[in-house]
Parts: C-alpha cells; sequence; structure tokens
C-alpha cells in the first residue's frame, strides 16, 4: 500500500521528511481506524433499539387513527413500514385478541389475554391493563427470538390508541 501511495504520487519514500512520514502515516492509521469503527457501527444496528421501537408505535397509533383497517392489513402483510429487522409492530383490542402482527398473520383473531411467559407472567393481559390505566408504558416479559430461537427477556414500548394496544418490542441481548 505504501508503494502505491509513492508510485501514484511520483514521490520516493527516502524523499519525504520525517514530518511528511509521519503525516502519511497518520492518515493511513486514520483511515484504518475509520473503516474499523465503521465496521464496528454497522454490526450494532443488526438488532433495534428501544428508541426504534418507540417511534414504531408512535407512527402505528398515528396511522390507525388515520385508517384503523389499511393500517392492520399493511401490518399483517409486512408492510416495511411496520417491521424492522427484530422489530415489529402488534395491536391487540382491549380483550386481548390480535388485531394485526407483523411478524406472525396466524397470530391475527387468536385471543392471547391468557398467553403466559415461561414464568408465568401473562403479558397480553398486563398490556391490556396497563393501557387502561397508563396509557403509554414499557412492559418486560420473555419472548422466543426469531433470530436464536431462544427464549430471550424482552421489553416492549406499549401505547392505548382508542380501543387498541400497539406494541413494539427489543430484545435484551
Amino acid at each position: 500500500m505504501v508503494q502505491f501511495l509513492y508510485f501514484n504520487t511520483g514521490i520516493q519514500p527516502e524523499q519525504l521528511t520525517s514530518g511528511e512520514k509521519l503525516m502519511k502515516n497518520t492518515i493511513v492509521l486514520v483511515s484504518i481506524l475509520a473503516v474499523c469503527f465503521s465496521a464496528s457501527a454497522f454490526a450494532q444496528e443488526k438488532f433495534a433499539t428501544k428508541k426504534e421501537a418507540e417511534a414504531m408505535v408512535v407512527k402505528t397509533v398515528a396511522a390507525l387513527k388515520a385508517n384503523q383497517a389499511k393500517t392492520l392489513e399493511e401490518i399483517t402483510a409486512k408492510d416495511p413500514k411496520y417491521i424492522d429487522r427484530d422489530l415489529y409492530a402488534v395491536v391487540y383490542d382491549m380483550s386481548g385478541k390480535v388485531l394485526a402482527h407483523g411478524a406472525n398473520s396466524k397470530m391475527v383473531g387468536k385471543d392471547l389475554i391468557d398467553l403466559k411467559d415461561p414464568d408465568g407472567k401473562e403479558f397480553v393481559k398486563e398490556r391490556v391493563e396497563l393501557a387502561n390505566s397508563k396509557g403509554k408504558f414499557w412492559q418486560e416479559y420473555k419472548f422466543t427470538d426469531p433470530e436464536t430461537r431462544r427464549m430471550l427477556p424482552k421489553e416492549a414500548y406499549c401505547e392505548k390508541a382508542g380501543n387498541a394496544v400497539v406494541c413494539a418490542g427489543v430484545y435484551k441481548r
């Protein structure tokens, strides 16, 4: 690489002053570090963040207010507006029935009010109760990670949207 730099400039290594050599070495080092940090940042973007979960819920609530039927259909059809990497929107009615599910369309229409995580937590029932009492909240529970097929701790951000509860969650990795 060094010979390439000299060849393209027409300058031979012995013609450089010590300051110029230091500058060249610094530029090469900074370039290598930039590539390494870029790769690291890209790897971190593989999974959704809590901020992204909140943003998806807010966007979904607004869309439901504008056109509920269309939004529910788009979520279940895995429209990219409602699914991003391991993040997806889920909408329940106030009795725990799934109205839309961004990851599994087979869940639509199912009554999940009594669904429990491995620790016995009735997380759908809790969502309905918290939606009625708080309106907006974060909830912890355990759920199967679609990537690894392992049970992992998960946090979901949820908001009440009229007669529905909208949630999107992130896995604690």
